[in-house]
């Protein structure tokens, strides 16, 4: 009689069956490539209560289990001042998950919509940053993990190029500036979302999203409703009807950027133009 699965093992196991191609190798193809995980690192999960943090912690739980590489994990989860609902939740979820979760408190919604009512969302991301880099190095880590995914790399480069006339991509690794010895990695980096997404309703899992008081106000509201970001997504969707491969392509490309086609660039800072070797 075969053994009867506990849910956090069915959800485990399709991670490495089901999910093998489109999750698994490609977050295991990331974790190589961009060498996010070395000997004797001390990794603080980084747990929103979303599902791409929440599948994060899945998968290095899994790595820890088969890797060679040895290295400890802390699943951290900052409480920026969740409403009981979106705390409960959470909760809840790494109970059945068996994630086990260490939580601190912050009153980060509360700061980021005080000092910018307008946009508070970009104020609001540099501080959990800031704060989780600084709880992470008080439990002895010296790394966090995030868990942006391929699709956040692909739609932050094009929102540069359509709406801030750059040309600039999210890494996978970055050292941190302000908290010295410390990294920041992201091993969802080669898993689209919409793969996620697909995990996420065959395991019948419900994870909340964004919970600050500024976007319950405005969701479906029309007014002031423009998002750079969803309306990025909704043009890779119309491309993706006439060219499958658009994604991937938009990915490559900030992989293959051929320097010496381009008019200026900046590297560390400093601006270059073509002319500086044009008469060599």
């Amino acid at each position: 009689m075969p053994k009867v699965l506990e849910k956090y093992q069915e959800i485990e196991r399709s991670i490495i069956t089901t999910y093998r191609k489109t999750i698994w190798s490609p977050f295991v193809l990331a974790i190589k490539k961009y060498r996010l995980i070395e000997a004797g690192d001390k990794i603080a999960v980084c747990i929103s209560g979303g599902k791409d943090s929440m599948l994060l912690a899945k998968l290095m739980q899994q790595l820890q289990r088969h890797s060679e590489v040895p290295f400890e994990t802390v699943f951290l989860v900052m409480d920026p001042g969740y409403n009981a609902k979106n705390r409960e939740k959470i909760e809840e979820n790494a109970r059945l998950l068996h994630v086990p979760i260490t939580v601190f408190e912050s009153d980060i919604f509360a700061a980021a919509e005080t000092a910018d009512e307008q946009s508070p969302c970009y104020l609001c991301a540099r501080m959990r940053r800031g704060h989780l880099y600084a709880k992470a190095k008080e439990l002895g880590c010296n790394k966090i993990a995030l868990g942006h995914h391929k699709s956040d790399v692909i739609e932050t480069t094009l929102m540069g190029m359509l709406y801030g006339g750059q040309l600039q991509g999210m890494l996978p690794r970055i050292k941190s500036t302000n908290f010295e010895g410390m990294e920041l990695i992201r091993p969802l980096y080669c898993v689209l979302e919409e793969d996620i997404v697909r995990w996420q309703a065959h395991n019948g899992l419900e994870f909340i999203a964004c919970a600050c008081k500024f976007t319950q106000r405005t969701t479906g509201s029309d007014e002031d409703s423009f998002s750079a970001r969803r309306r990025v997504k909704e043009l890779i969707a119309t491309l993706k009807k006439e060219n499958a491969n658009v994604e991937n392509n938009i990915f490559q490309s900030i992989h293959n950027v051929q320097l010496d086609t381009l008019a200026e660039y900046k590297q560390n800072g400093e601006k270059h133009s073509f002319l500086e070797n044009f008469k060599k």
